[in-house]
């Protein structure tokens, strides 16, 4: 666990960028470093566990990924299904819950139907939460949420509230991040929590996803951990 820091980091966004770059500078094909990017995904939720992270919210599959090659896209749901089937019992017996947040009708019916097997069998379970991002868009998140919110709250909105608004997110339930990390390099969010990162603290770190060390994730946390974050006030 962090300690002596300024606050306790709960809760946890990825976006985990650098798959197929890192495995370029290994010399092998690009789809090893996203089954590379799998087995470290596992690794970063034990970290997380030790370190007292309840949440970790993680960007596997954006809407954007769907330009990508099929075979790409094909290899990626292949994964994801044999993480869902070689996770569950890890997932009970350390009692994290699964989550899955995205457009899940834009996804083969049989991950769509692991994928709900997944989270009834987690159900209920915690304190900790895993949920993995996919088809997932933050732009058409809000638009999905702005439908629900008007149908729930119709001839009412004078008296709707933001808490309110939350309800209708992929994200209901789950907290807003206390920090955003993205592997890779890059420095942006690409379309990652729009609405639950406004208070984040982000990190941005040039190391690819698969090679993110035990080392440097606690250096992350302990960095964040001493921010001063002030809310506005």
């Amino acid at each position: 666990m962090v300690k002596e820091t300024k606050h306790q980091i709960q809760t946890i966004g990825i976006i985990m960028d650098g798959n197929r770059r890192w495995a370029e500078r290994q010399g092998l094909a690009k789809l090893a470093g996203h089954r590379r990017g799998a087995e470290k995904l596992r690794e970063v939720l034990e970290w997380s566990r030790t370190a007292g992270v309840e949440t970790l919210i993680v960007y596997a599959f954006s809407t954007e990924n769907w330009r990508r090659a099929k075979t790409e896209v094909n290899f990626l749901f292949k994964l994801f299904r044999r993480f869902l089937k070689t996770e569950v019992d890890s997932l009970i017996a350390n009692k994290t819950i699964f989550r899955c947040l995205g457009d899940r009708a834009a996804l083969p019916t049989d991950l769509q139907s692991d994928i709900a097997l997944m989270e009834a069998r987690t159900s209920g379970l915690g304190p900790q939460t895993l949920a993995i991002a996919v088809s997932y868009g933050g732009r058409a998140e809000i638009v999905a949420a702005a439908k629900v919110f008007a149908k729930r709250y119709h001839g009412k909105l004078d008296t709707a509230r933001e808490s309110d608004f939350s309800q209708c997110l992929f994200t209901f339930g789950l907290p807003d991040p206390d920090l955003i990390i993205r592997t890779g390099g890059e420095e942006r969010l690409s379309n990652f929590l729009p609405w639950q990162s406004v208070y984040s603290e982000l990190y941005f770190t040039p190391t690819y996803w698969p090679a993110l060390t035990h080392k440097e994730f606690l250096v992350i946390l302990k960095e964040v951990a001493d921010r001063d974050r002030r809310f506005g006030r």
